[in-house]
């Protein structure tokens, strides 16, 4: 493997993570405080947690 490519490689990983990471504060700050309650909330119970 070239030098090149070993820093390509470690890049690639914390790129993704940084743009999932923003995707996730970008929809989670637009979406309804009641909406994403009810998606966790179901989340919990498909899991099988425990939540009331």
């Amino acid at each position: 493997m070239t030098a090149k490519s070993q820093t390509a490689s470690r890049f690639v990983p914390a790129i993704f993570a940084a743009v999932l990471g923003l995707a996730l504060i970008t929809l989670t700050g637009h979406v309804q405080a009641a909406a994403l309650h009810d998606a966790a909330h179901d989340v919990r119970h498909a899991t099988g947690f425990p939540c009331h």
